[in-house]
Parts: C-alpha cells; sequence; structure tokens
C-alpha cells in the first residue's frame, strides 16, 4: 500500500479544542516551486532595471559630450577664422617690406588653396615679432647694409640676428685663415681674429643671445661662447675674468668678459671667433659697427 505524506497544522479553535490540518506534502512542493519561480521573476525584472538604468546613464553621458564637442568645433571655427584674419593681415605686411626693401616673398606667408596651416601662421607670427623688433632696435639697418638682394623675410631675420658688433675696439693683429704660430713658426689655420686691447679692457657681445660656455678651455684660456640662434655662435678666448654665466641672455653691446692674456696668448689681447651651424667663417665679415657707431650704452661696465 502506497504510504502518503502529510504536514500538519494544529491549532486551536474558540473552544480550546486542537485543531489539526493535514495538508499533503505535494502541495508544499508546488509552493516552494511557485516561490522559486518568483523569486528568478523579479531578479530577471531587476536585472533588466539595472541595465535599461545604465544605456540611460549612457545616452545622457554620450549626449552631453555631444554637446561639449559641438561648442568646442565652433570655438575651433572661430580661432581659425581669426588666424585667417591674421594671417592674411600679416601676408599684407610681408609684401609691403618686401617692397620697401626688394625682397623675395615668404613662401610661408602667401596663401595656398587650403589656407593658412598652423605652421604657416605661427611663422608668419614669430616673424612679424621678429621684424618689428629688429626694427624698434635698429638692427633692421645693419641686415640690410649686409647688402643682401634677392632674399627672403627669413633671410633679412637671420641676417639681423648676426653678430655685427666688434666685441673690442682695436686693432686686429692677426687674422683668418692660414698664418704662421707665433710659438712654433709652423703653418696654421687661424679660426678667427685677434683684436689687440689693454689687460681688463671690456669685451661686448656682438649680438643679442644666450651663453652657452663660460669656462676654461686648451689653448683659448678662459673662454665664453654665445648663441644667437639662426645658427650663429661666437667664441672669445684668451680672457682675464668673465662678466657672464652659462644660461644667461645677453644683449647686444653687454660685457661678456675682460681682455687677458690667458692660454696660449702673446700679449693681452680677444681671440673672437664666428661659427655658422658649427663652421669657423671670417668674423671681419659681420664686424660691421663700433660701439660708438651704433651709439649702444654698455651695460655692466
Amino acid at each position: 500500500m502506497r504510504k502518503r505524506f502529510y504536514i500538519m497544522f494544529v491549532a486551536r479553535d474558540s473552544d480550546g479544542q486542537l485543531l489539526k490540518i493535514p495538508i499533503p506534502l505535494h502541495y508544499l512542493y508546488v509552493f516552494v516551486a511557485g516561490a522559486v519561480i518568483g523569486m528568478f521573476t523579479i531578479t530577471g525584472m531587476a536585472g533588466s532595471y539595472t541595465r535599461m538604468l545604465a544605456k540611460t546613464l549612457r545616452f545622457n553621458q554620450l549626449r552631453d559630450e555631444k554637446e561639449s564637442l559641438k561648442k568646442n568645433y565652433n570655438t575651433l571655427e572661430k580661432v581659425a577664422q581669426e588666424k585667417e584674419i591674421q594671417a592674411a593681415s600679416l601676408g599684407s605686411l610681408a609684401s609691403e617690406v618686401s617692397t620697401l626693401y626688394g625682397l623675395k616673398s615668404e613662401p610661408l606667408l602667401t596663401k595656398s588653396a587650403d589656407g593658412f596651416s598652423d605652421e604657416r601662421f605661427t611663422s608668419s607670427v614669430d616673424q612679424f615679432y621678429a621684424l618689428r623688433s629688429s626694427a624698434m632696435s635698429g638692427v633692421a639697418t645693419m641686415a640690410v647694409g649686409f647688402g643682401a638682394r634677392n632674399a627672403t623675410l627669413t633671410d633679412w631675420v637671420r641676417l639681423a640676428a648676426a653678430p655685427s658688433l666688434w666685441p673690442l675696439q682695436g686693432r686686429i693683429m692677426s687674422s683668418f685663415g692660414e698664418r704662421s704660430d707665433p710659438f712654433n713658426g709652423e703653418g696654421a689655420f687661424h679660426r678667427g681674429v685677434d683684436i689687440n686691447g689693454s689687460y681688463g679692457q671690456p669685451i661686448l657681445a656682438p649680438a643679442d643671445g644666450v651663453v652657452e660656455e663660460a669656462t676654461v678651455r686648451n689653448g683659448y684660456g678662459k673662454t665664453v661662447v654665445v648663441n644667437h640662434g639662426h645658427g650663429y655662435e661666437t667664441l672669445f678666448g684668451h680672457m682675464s675674468g668673465f662678466a657672464v654665466t652659462v644660461g644667461q641672455h645677453v644683449q647686444r653691446g653687454d660685457v661678456l668678459g675682460y681682455v687677458g692674456l690667458s692660454g696660449r696668448s702673446t700679449g693681452p689681447h680677444v681671440h673672437y671667433e664666428v661659427h655658422i651651424n658649427n663652421t669657423p667663417v671670417n668674423p671681419h665679415k659681420y664686424m660691421r659697427a663700433t660701439m660708438d657707431q651704433v651709439g649702444v650704452a654698455s651695460h655692466g661696465d
């Protein structure tokens, strides 16, 4: 005979009598199954709601990013238009300067089919300020004095940065090029010019620049090297003392050091070199004016 199992609930009625309520066991299985199904249903609904909430937040985020990109695009568009106007103005200025001094047009300042690129705009702004600075300081006149014709504005600015000032007013004792070594009489190449001076006489910066060296070199003694940009460097040897330090910015006419006879020297003088792109050239070509001629007051004297 098949056994049947029941769940028995015991309670009391209003008279205090015990009541027994038998429930078949398979009803419990049905209840538990229903509870489990309900739990999974609720869990699924909660998961769907969470996913929907995440999608909504992502949508709002993307919408905000779109609005931000739109604003940035509008801003960049305005900046580009302003650059176009400024570059066109600078290009007009370049044409006027070219006409005035007989210079070639600067390619980077000539508008192309694709308008003015960032490189063209940056170049035009840099050249504008360089030209303005040169004109205000009188250096532009010196650049034109080099006699360069059929040059571009870039060439003109480069010439304006050339070391045109005599570092020392004195007699040239030894020129650039082949000579006899004063110590052994043998043939040697002289990389600069030797300018005679009095011991302790100030040695001046021939152009604006940054001091790259202020040290003692073998043969040169106490030496200063100045970087003037545009490939120009100058070297001053046999000093008796320094007036500048490495990294210092100097202006045309500033005192760099003082005449001496340190290193291999036969007497007080300054050994002066001009380098273009690390190649020594004849300094005399660039020595266009003295302090008295340009009327520049010596700094630090």
